[in-house]
C-alpha cells in the first residue's frame, strides 16, 4: 500500500509539473504585429529628421498614429526623396510620406490619400541678396540660379518656371543651402517649415516674404491598392476628428 501510494503521489506531481509547464504567458502567445513600411527622406525638418539615430517629426508621428490605428508596427526607411515613389510602385514599402504634394504627374504613378497638412513653397536668399521678391526670379533677362532638392515640388516648380539651365538639383535641402552659402546658386526654393529650420541654423540667410506656391500634403500608396488607401484615409479622418494631427503639428510648428 505504501508503495502504491508513493507511485500515485509521484504521478500526481508529474502531471502537476506538466500542467504548469504547459501554461503560456498570454503576452508571449500574442502574435507579432504586422509591419507597415514607410518611405521618407529624413532631411525635411520639421516633417521628418534625425534626432540621434531616430527619425522624428510631424510625418513620423502621424505615421505612427496611423499604424497604431491599423494595429500594425511602423518601420521607417530613409531614402532619397526621388526614390520614394519608385519604392512604393515596386512594393518594397507600403507607403511614402515626406511632405509630398499631390500633383497630376505623381497621380499617374501612385494613389494619394486625403490631405493631412498644408504647406507652402518659399525662397531662401542671402540677407544682402539683390533678389528682394519672388517676382524678381521671373523678370525679363533674369539669370538668377535656384537650388532645389531633387524630385520635390520646389524642384518641379522651379525647373518648370525658370528652365533646367537655371536650376541645380541636390539630394537634400541641406546641400542646396550649403550651395547658396558658397555662392553656387542665388536662392533655394523649398517648403516653408524646413526653410525656417535651415535659416535658423545658418547665419546670413533669410526667407522672402512672398510665397512661391501653396500646396497640400498627402500619403502615397501603390496604384490600385484601395484596401490600404481606404484604411489610411479612415485613420486620418479619425486622427483629425480627435485632434491628434493638430496636436502633433502644433508640437513641431509653434
Amino acid at each position: 500500500m505504501k508503495k502504491l501510494l508513493a507511485f500515485v503521489l509521484c504521478l500526481a506531481m508529474v502531471f502537476s509539473f506538466a500542467a504548469c509547464g504547459g501554461e503560456k504567458d498570454p503576452a508571449a502567445s500574442e502574435a507579432p504585429k504586422a509591419v507597415l513600411k514607410m518611405a521618407t527622406n529624413a532631411y525635411f525638418q520639421p516633417y521628418e529628421y534625425y534626432e540621434g539615430d531616430k527619425i522624428i517629426g510631424i510625418d513620423a508621428e502621424i505615421a505612427a498614429a496611423i499604424a497604431d490605428k491599423l494595429g500594425m508596427e511602423l518601420k521607417i526607411e530613409d531614402m532619397e526623396f526621388d526614390s520614394i515613389i519608385t519604392a512604393v510602385q515596386e512594393g518594397s514599402v507600403d507607403f511614402g510620406m515626406a511632405g509630398m504634394t499631390v500633383r497630376e504627374d505623381r497621380l499617374e504613378k501612385v494613389d494619394f490619400t486625403t490631405s493631412y497638412a498644408n504647406g507652402k513653397q518659399v525662397v531662401i536668399v542671402k540677407e544682402n541678396s539683390a533678389i528682394t521678391d519672388v517676382e524678381d526670379l521671373f523678370a525679363d533677362g533674369a539669370t538668377w540660379k535656384a537650388g532645389v532638392q531633387l524630385g520635390t515640388t520646389g524642384d518641379i516648380y522651379a525647373t518648370g518656371d525658370l528652365g533646367e539651365d537655371r536650376v541645380t538639383q541636390y539630394n537634400n535641402a541641406n546641400n542646396a543651402v550649403l550651395a547658396l552659402i558658397a555662392g553656387d546658386v542665388d536662392c533655394v526654393v523649398i517648403d516653408n517649415e524646413p526653410a525656417k529650420a535651415l535659416v535658423n541654423a545658418n547665419e546670413g540667410l533669410k526667407i522672402l516674404e512672398a510665397t512661391y506656391a501653396d500646396e497640400d500634403y498627402a500619403i502615397c500608396v501603390k496604384k490600385g491598392n484601395t484596401d490600404l488607401l481606404n484604411k489610411i484615409n479612415a485613420a486620418i479622418d479619425a486622427l483629425v476628428e480627435d485632434g491628434t494631427i493638430d496636436t502633433i503639428i502644433a508640437k513641431y510648428i509653434k
